[in-house]
């Protein structure tokens, strides 16, 4: 089939998945609070055929075309044609979708390229699986969320200690022709609007565990036996002028069942051993995936930056220090994001177990500090908006015949920009920042590669095995204050 188009996508949802919204089954493809999400996915998808030139490539082996996303990365030119599709795809939704199919295709496609870290004492059963469902992915252009967080109720003791135990997915029996799991995973956004959901490891298991839960492994979410529970939806029903980001961008998170799920063996990548799941992420994961979402955070913070701009103008206040300061800050954090990614890149090698990733250490560093930018940005929208966010009249108002004069009157923007011009941005702005949607995407944001202590303290550690720190030692001996 190669790369799908819109139409396609949503025709490939309508099964027989087990889906939960305010309590209630839902239909997916014809439940009307979730009409607004499903034509911004299904528009994603025709995105990549009117920008094929730089979004779809020829597979090698079928002459289809399929997203770039799924290039398995060999080489510096598979990188940078890589990144050119990530950048296209992420302006889709100026970076406000975090989970868009190419997030998960990259993933895969990095351990493809790793392959043998699945594959033990000879036994090639696993990669060969991995390999053949990331090409059936690829072909079929199916859509992947995933599901990696093991819902950890009782944080005083670990992941599988304690009623945490009986919470994570395991394996609870095995058959011939695979294995039977229970259990539940967060956090699944896309988990509704997915073809599959995929599970592998997000850190390593205690040497201790029960090796039940070491698990690797991806489902329909049409399965028998998975339960995807949907939060609260925050598409607002409106135009895309009144509601730019959430009228089609609530991508939904959803909190993952696993009810006696048969997984076949050629689904099955990790069956209970802890050696091969505590490798999974040590071996170039964030060397990989970050190149995607850096790329998506360049694009998102540049289109911050310039709304914040037309915010400034259309107040008049591009004189005032504080509100430069501000635009100087933005700007900054897009720029730093940019640097990140092409030192990554210039420094991409050849890993261990194979493929071609960039360098580790700049996309470690912008990991852990892109949550604080992120969240920053929606700071700087609230304090150059101030009150403004909230005068911000909708389309409906200004065709009013008795309202719309006033409106035009009595709420125009300054430099003879006209009232129906400032109410735009400013809803954009707060859709961006201030709405329920744009909520949610910050505390996405926060945490959607870990939290930012986590990344920071594992920074530290990886520095402190990455060489021997004498500089301090050094700079005593030569200055001879020993």
């Amino acid at each position: 089939m190669g790369a799908r188009t819109g139409d396609e996508y949503i025709t490939g949802l309508k099964d027989d998945r087990t889906v939960w919204l305010d309590g209630r089954r839902v239909d997916v493809v014809n439940e009307p609070r979730f009409a607004g999400s499903l034509r911004g996915m299904a528009d994603y998808f025709d995105y990549q055929h009117e920008h094929a030139d730089d979004c779809l490539v020829e597979d090698a082996e079928s002459g289809e075309l399929i997203n770039a996303s799924h290039v398995i990365p060999l080489c510096d030119d598979d990188l940078q044609r890589r990144h050119r599709a990530l950048d296209r795809l992420a302006r889709y939704s100026i970076g406000m979708l975090g989970r868009t199919p190419d997030y998960v295709n990259v993933t895969l496609a990095g351990f493809v390229a790793q392959r043998s870290v699945f594959e033990k004492n000879g036994d090639t059963r696993a990669g060969e699986a991995l390999a053949a469902f990331q090409r059936e992915v690829a072909l079929k252009d199916l859509s992947l969320t995933h599901t990696i967080i093991n819902p950890v109720i009782d944080k005083a003791v670990g992941d599988v200690e304690g009623i945490n135990a009986d919470l994570a997915p395991r394996i609870v029996r095995r058959t011939a022709d695979g294995i039977v799991v229970s259990g539940s995973k967060i956090l699944g956004t896309l988990g509704p609007f997915a073809d599959e959901n995929f599970v592998y490891p997000a850190h390593p298991l205690p040497k201790e565990a029960d090796p039940a839960y070491a698990l690797c492994f991806s489902v329909p979410v049409g399965a028998k036996g998975l339960h995807t529970v949907c939060r609260d939806h925050y598409t607002v029903e409106g135009s895309r002028a009144d509601h730019p980001f959430s009228s089609r961008f609530d991508e939904q998170d959803a909190f993952l069942i696993f009810d006696e799920i048969e997984v076949p063996w050629e689904r099955v990548f990790i069956a209970g051993d802890l050696d091969v799941y505590g490798n999974v992420m040590k071996h170039g994961w964030a060397a990989n995936i970050i190149q995607q979402t850096g790329i998506r955070a360049a694009v998102k913070l540049e289109f911050a930056y310039d709304l914040a701009c037309k915010m400034v103008e259309v107040q008049n206040m591009g004189a005032r220090s504080e509100a430069t300061q501000l635009l100087g800050e933005l700007v900054t954090y897009a720029d730093m994001t940019r640097a990140a990614i092409s030192a990554a890149e210039a420094g991409a090698h050849q890993y261990r177990y194979g493929g071609w990733f960039c360098a580790t250490e700049p996309f470690t560093a912008l990991r852990a500090l892109m949550p604080s930018w992120m969240t920053r940005v929606n700071d700087i929208f609230k304090t150059l908006g101030s009150h403004n966010l909230l005068c911000t009249p909708n389309e409906a108002a200004f065709d009013n015949p008795e309202l719309g004069p006033l409106l035009r009157r009595y709420l125009p923007g300054a430099n003879d920009i006209t009232a129906e011009e400032r109410a735009r941005i400013f809803r954009m702005a707060w859709d961006f920042a201030g709405s329920a949607l744009g909520s949610r995407s910050e505390l996405y944001e926060r945490f959607y590669l870990a939290s930012q202590p986590r990344n920071l303290a594992g920074n530290h550690l990886m520095a402190q095995l990455g060489r021997q720190w004498t500089d301090v030692d050094d700079f005593r001996r030569v200055s001879g204050i020993e």
